[in-house]
């Protein structure tokens, strides 16, 4: 295939660049990858062999772009395995994830490049902050990719990083395959008992693409599960299905238990050969919480507030389902049962009351609006940018005072086969320096949200509505980028306080200012009732120790992964068992999380999982000021916007925050906000 044929190789002739998802076929990844390996390596000849003194132009810039085709057509490819999955796309990753991974091996065992990022490195001087991280950057990424070992261990690194590649995907794969295989087809009515109209019309009409017109089908999807999770009376099928969901990539033909050691292992194996102790260590150097010790000491201290707090949660749902006539104990999959109808008699309201005035047309608009009140943006739909399925829209992203271009939203919000769980911000291409120009960025939100019926249109959850605040704090991030370098730019920050733009929009969503903007009857056009936004509020930290502790859980089994001695663990389950023994008030009754814990496996959060309550402390603290200053507060948005989400990675994140809020985060304000800390405390 000629590189004229092929559109990955090819600059796009789409605004902004764009990729020409109508016409990339599966057949253009391989070559594609092939061809832009060969034009980095031919670019990184060209910096090796330059006899000029290594500077920071020559060397540190020049690598920065020598392999910018390759980043943005592997954006394309593993975004789609993502988003659009199928079996060809994932035979395909088991080729090119080798081939990336030696090129990137090859290019961090070079001696002679490294030489020359060393002399640069070490001969530094009149270098402003952002090029001074990018230096920085350059060489701890070297030493970190082994670039100081001697060549047996950099031939045996070479061999792990290349069968680690493959594992990631391959993980995911099973995760998703395993939950697409199992589905609940319910031919009695009578089984239906309790589900909400929104939940059974879905599950009809999954059930009518499934050539089984006249049941009901309900899957593994998020939107389809959770209803189900939450309002079956049938106690027998929720059984069932928290089973199934519960054991994803567990004991069948999808079987991750495997996947798992392997990937523990080799990241032992790698962080050893680096000279850490441990792939806790190797990653922690590299964040804001520095060490295990630290991670430790504040999932601990969190525990102790969570712990008690979750047993009450606990106690109250046991009294409450004995008062229901319901199961004494209650059982893992009676907790969202109960605590559901619990929530309803406290706060005398349904979460599913909330629904018929959360259209999802209507809630994005909203949502387009809040980030229009708070920054200044316009959002304005663009059919001239083909997308990658029907579900898709592109929007362009404009500043709405000067009309100045600022980047390229997709929005994919609804499950189908191939598309993996969960919700998710991801970059087609980052802004900063291409070729020389600056080039705004192209991003997407991909999410699982619950789809439109033959009768309605999608109506969300409230969970799903925080999703979208979230999903969309992160992708401000990547929209309002303002840096030299795309390795700087938007979400490219460490890891513990990439959550903070996305998990402080969440706080809006509660607010009546903001939820006036979209929250509406899909039918009547009512506005969402004042009281009722009460309700949720009284309700916001119903169950909050419950949750917490979940976190916490997830937190401490990732950490324990990756502390572990990989040779002393034989078995998943028991594993898992024993790593998150002080965290759980069930014994484990079905399969391990571990093996659809895409997030630490299949994801960048293996050492990280903490960081989401990390940056939840942050993003209290973030809220407390606006909520003093007000919601939409110029000045207060303004400063956050500069301080923060323009900067990206450019400079050391505790810098950035310390310049927008004037000191560093109060570590109680995340506790405060819970109710589980007295202002007095505080």
């Amino acid at each position: 295939m000629s590189d004229q044929n092929n559109p990955l190789l090819q600059d796009s002739p789409l605004p902004n660049k764009a990729p020409q998802f109508d016409i990339i076929k599966e057949e253009h990844f391989l070559p594609a990858i092939k061809a832009a390996i060969d034009e980095a390596r031919s670019n990184i000849d060209t910096i090796k062999a330059n006899s000029d003194t290594p500077t920071f132009e020559n060397t540190i810039v020049a690598l920065e772009h020598a392999s910018e085709r390759l980043g943005t057509v592997s954006s394309i490819f593993y975004n789609q395995l993502s988003a659009n999955g199928n079996d060809d796309l994932e035979d395909l990753a088991n080729e090119i994830g080798p081939l990336t991974a030696a090129f990137s091996t090859d290019i961090a065992l070079d001696p002679e490049i490294f030489a020359r990022v060393k002399e640069v490195y070490d001969n530094q001087s009149d270098l402003n902050v952002e090029e001074t991280t990018l230096l920085e950057d350059t060489y701890k990424g070297f030493v970190r990719g082994g670039a100081l070992l001697d060549e047996d261990k950099k031939a045996r690194l070479r061999e792990v990083n290349e069968e680690m590649s493959t594992l990631g995907p391959a993980f995911m794969n099973n995760a998703k395959k395993s939950a697409e295989a199992f589905s609940l087809v319910i031919d009695d009515k009578k089984d239906l008992s309790g589900l909400p109209e929104t939940a059974i019309a879905a599950a009809a009409q999954t059930a009518e693409e499934r050539d089984m017109a006249g049941k009901w089908v309900f899957t593994l999807d998020y939107p389809s599960y959770v209803p189900f999770a939450t309002y079956a009376d049938n106690r027998e099928l929720r059984e069932k299905m928290w089973r199934a969901f519960t054991s994803r990539g567990y004991g069948d033909d999808f079987d991750n238990c495997e996947n798992i050691l392997k990937i523990v292992s080799l990241r032992n194996e790698r962080a050893k050969l680096l000279g850490y102790n441990d792939h806790a260590a190797f990653v922690l150097e590299r964040r804001m919480a520095r060490s295990a010790d630290n991670v430790l000491e504040f999932l601990n201290k969190l525990l102790s507030a969570y712990k008690p707090a979750a047993e009450n949660d606990l106690k109250a749902l046991e009294e409450f389902a004995k008062e229901e006539n319901g199961p004494s104990p209650i059982q893992p999959w009676d907790v969202g049962y109960y605590s559901e109808k619990l929530k309803q008699k406290l706060f005398d309201y349904s979460s599913e009351e909330l629904r018929p005035y959360f259209q999802l047309e209507k809630v994005l608009n909203g949502v387009f609006d809040h980030f229009s009140k708070l920054f200044g943006l316009s959002f304005k739909a663009a059919d001239q940018y083909p997308t990658w399925h029907d579900d898709v829209t592109a929007y362009e992203v404009y500043e709405e005072k000067t009309d100045k271009f600022i980047g390229v939203l997709y929005a994919d919000f609804f499950p189908r086969t191939g598309k993996k769980d969960g919700a998710w911000k991801t970059s087609y291409r980052d802004q900063g320096l291409y070729q020389g120009k600056m080039e705004r960025p192209i991003v997407a939100i991909v999410c699982n949200f619950t789809k439109p019926t033959k009768d309605t249109p999608s109506l969300l959850s409230f969970g799903e509505v925080t999703t979208l605040f979230h999903e969309m704090g992160h992708a401000i991030h990547a929209l309002l980028s303002d840096v030299t370098y795309s390795s700087h730019a938007g979400t490219s920050v460490l890891w513990d306080f990439v959550e903070l733009p996305s998990q402080v929009q969440e706080n809006w969503a509660y607010e009546k200012e903001t939820l006036d903007l979209f929250a509406e009857h899909y039918e009547t056009g009512e506005k969402i009732p004042a009281e009722l936004i009460q309700k949720v509020n009284n309700a916001k930290n119903f169950m909050v120790g419950w949750g917490g502790l979940r976190q916490i859980s997830f937190g401490l089994m990732d950490m324990r992964w990756h502390s572990t001695d990989p040779a002393s663990i034989k078995d998943v389950a028991e594993f898992e068992d024993e790593a998150t023994k002080d965290t759980i008030l069930f014994k484990r009754q079905s399969g391990p999380m571990s093996t659809s814990f895409s997030h630490i496996f299949a994801g960048g959060y293996a050492a990280g999982y903490y960081s989401y309550k990390w940056a939840e402390v942050l993003d209290a603290d973030t809220f407390e000021l606006f909520q003093e200053q007000g919601l939409y507060d110029q000045e207060t948005a303004t400063r956050y916007k500069q301080e923060i989400l323009t900067k990206g990675g450019s400079e050391k994140p505790e810098v950035l925050y310390k310049r927008f809020r004037g000191r560093d985060a109060d570590p109680d304000a995340l506790l405060r906000r819970e109710g589980l800390l007295d202002e007095k405390e505080a």
